[in-house]
């Protein structure tokens, strides 16, 4: 078979062996010629023959699996061609390749980047990412060829029959004598030949993976649209959706996660009601056989990132917020936060004569009775417990409606009456009263903490008041916790409930941790902040749910650099807290994922290699259904990832 990947045609067998056999010199090198042996030739047909073979099963492979669209006579630079393109980058008409971001940086004279070719034979020329290889001849420097290797490009050597005998011997390790020797390169995962003056690289068609095959099984769930149910409490689109829950089925997806929004099922009066759209929906999702988990959603919808849908808190809760605003978090300049009520009156009587937490209290109770079949017979594996901003257990300390932008160490959400008041008491308690105030060298929303003086190393947060103050204010959110999952634990007992924590990773480098502390989270530098609350949820039976599962994805952007931030430390930070005290953790991406690369990070994180202990997450919720995710491409990769994450082996090329 031929560079190009076609058998020589009968006719010009006779001059294609007889091309291979000139190139072998005798050991003198006095240009005397000599035949090859039977057995060799007979040797050579069969290698030619398994590499014909082996490129037919690659290119159905590809066709079949990867959805490679190849022609029917491709050649291997057609595949490289498709797996740069695959990879990002840009492949040309003419062969040149670049990386996508480099546009502006193309190759002079329209060569390719990684290769060129003396052949006219051959019909295009594209480059594979650093670490895709394909086939290369001709001549380059060693300047181009040390700078290409910087770059992670391989640059092939220059060729043995266009250089000298002593250029030759500085790269033996590069291209053997004899055209037949082959040898291992350092930079490059595969081998060479020489055959017919053409270096041909051995190209595996996928980067290797971890294999999940034989895995713990962990149940992967769906998220469903924000708006899903509206306003009136009705199923929107109820055939579109039963498309997707049986497409979803089809490829062994375990169930789906919805919200139930309490701004539509007790939106005009207290203790009144609505949960029909939801009803409709559990049914649909029960004669599917698919599981529900269920999130009791204590907040507003519409504000925050990725957030499609506008849902406010019950209509008569925002009457009362008219007349009295500190019902709401409060900033230090007075702006109230209507996304949630404040901590500060969980056991005030200002909701119609409730408190917060009896009003959360009779909602879940009443979620309980309404689904009282669904829990009996187990379709609801999980109610997750809404906490705080977004359902996450922490202070609204960076709201975009305020003018917050990453990586700002947001403010202290603790200035409205009630949380004032608490404050206070504390302050007495201690003997200090004057310390029944904020911080007021705390900086803004989008400070930096060397900027503020409380934050910056040395500051205050580390003095005497300082910490006062951070432990009061996490005391408070621990206390919140506490009290709204204990009352849980006692409307669904029988069923796991979980509690949901924020990754934020920003200025986690920093002494202060700043953005760790105004969210509640008081995990400075020399402080285990997060093993009250994983103690917290383990003294209730409450798992955690902790939106980490891509975190790694972020660490080699030049903006996380910036801010100090560090994913993977936040990350096993806190699934050693709770791993610790024994509770299950359960996972969710949170950002979109459509894409292997993307997916195989998550499979990582959910199923830790380096682990000792062999520990796993619990289950993994996909954020969120879509028509984007419908898409063939999108979900054939996704349909992969659930095989993966059952542990489930999958059919890969095999070369």
């Amino acid at each position: 078979m031929g560079v190009d990947g076609v058998m020589p045609s009968p006719s010009s067998t006779g001059q294609y062996q007889q091309q291979l056999q000139e190139q072998v010199s005798t050991p003198g090198g006095g240009g005397a010629r000599r035949s090859r042996p039977l057995e060799e030739k007979e040797r050579t047909k069969l290698r030619e023959r398994h590499r014909r073979a082996i490129t037919a099963r690659i290119l159905a492979g590809l066709r079949r699996h990867g959805n490679y669209n190849l022609r029917v006579r491709a050649d291997i630079n057609d595949v490289i061609a498709a797996l740069a393109r695959e990879a990002g980058w840009v492949v040309l008409p003419d062969g040149t390749t670049f990386p996508s971001r480099s546009q502006g940086s193309r190759p002079a004279g329209g060569t390719s980047a990684g290769m060129t070719s003396s052949s006219s034979q051959m019909v295009s020329q594209q480059t594979p990412p650093s670490s895709l290889r394909g086939i290369s001849s001709g001549y380059r420097t060693s300047v181009e060829y040390n700078a290409c290797r910087m770059k992670g490009v391989f640059m092939p050597t220059p060729s043995p029959y266009d250089l000298s005998s002593g250029a030759r011997s500085q790269s033996p390790g590069m291209v053997g004598d004899g055209g037949e020797q082959t040898e291992s390169l350092p930079l490059i995962a595969g081998s060479m030949e020489v055959v017919n003056d053409k270096q041909i690289m051995e190209l595996h068609p996928k980067l290797p993976e971890r294999d999940f095959a034989g895995t713990p099984y962990v149940p992967v769930y769906v998220m469903l649209p924000l708006g899903v149910i509206n306003v009136k409490c009705e199923l929107v689109d109820p055939d579109g959706l039963l498309k997707q829950l049986r497409v979803l089925k089809s490829i062994n997806v375990d169930g789906v996660m919805v919200d139930c929004w309490w701004g539509i099922v007790e939106a005009h009066a207290p203790q009144e009601y609505n949960w029909n759209g939801y009803r409709r929906l559990f049914q649909m999702v029960r004669e599917l056989k698919l599981k529900l988990q269920v999130v009791m959603s204590f907040h507003e919808c519409g504000g925050n990132v990725g957030d499609d849908a506008c849902i406010p808190l019950p209509h008569w809760v925002a009457e009362i917020g008219r007349s009295n605003p500190d019902i709401f978090f409060t900033d230090r300049e007075g702006r109230r936060n209507p996304e949630c009520l404040s901590w500060g009156i969980d056991k005030e009587r200002v909701l119609r004569g409730r408190t917060a937490v009896e009003v959360y209290f009779d909602y879940m109770r009443s979620f309980r009775v309404e689904f009282d079949e669904f829990f009996e017979d187990c379709i609801i594996s999980m109610v997750e417990i809404g906490l705080g901003p977004c359902g996450e257990l922490r202070y609204p300390s960076c709201p975009v409606k305020h003018g917050w932008r990453y990586p700002g160490i947001g403010e202290f959400q603790c200035y409205d009456q009630y949380m004032l008041k608490s404050l206070r008491k504390a302050a007495e308690m201690r003997g200090h009263s004057f310390w029944a105030r904020g911080p007021d060298n705390a900086g803004s929303y989008n400070s930096q903490p060397h900027e503020t003086g409380f934050f910056c190393d040395g500051g205050d947060y580390d003095g005497y008041y300082g910490r006062f103050f951070l432990n009061w204010y996490s005391r408070v959110l621990v206390d919140h916790g506490e009290r709204v999952l204990s009352l849980a634990k006692l409307a669904f007992e029988g069923t796991c409930i979980a509690a949901k924590l924020p990754g934020i990773h920003w200025w986690y480098k920093t002494a202060s941790h700043a953005a760790e502390l105004t969210a509640g989270f008081y995990n400075p530098s020399n402080r285990d902040g997060y093993s009250a609350i994983a103690a917290m949820l383990q003294k209730h039976g409450a798992s955690l749910n902790f939106a980490c599962a891509e975190l790694h994805l972020l660490e080699q952007h030049e903006d996380l650099r910036e801010a100090l931030a560090d994913p993977q430390g936040l990350v096993w930070q806190v699934l050693n807290a709770a791993w610790d005290v024994c509770i299950p953790v359960a996972t969710e991406n949170a950002l979109l994922c459509y894409d292997r690369v993307g997916y195989n990070k998550i499979l990582d994180n959910v199923k830790p290699l380096n682990d000792p202990d062999g520990r796993h997450f619990s289950s993994f919720t996909y954020l969120r259904l879509s028509p984007l995710l419908m898409e063939r491409q999108n979900f054939m990769e996704f349909e992969r990832f659930v095989k993966r994450m059952h542990g489930e082996a999958v059919l890969d090329i095999q070369v």
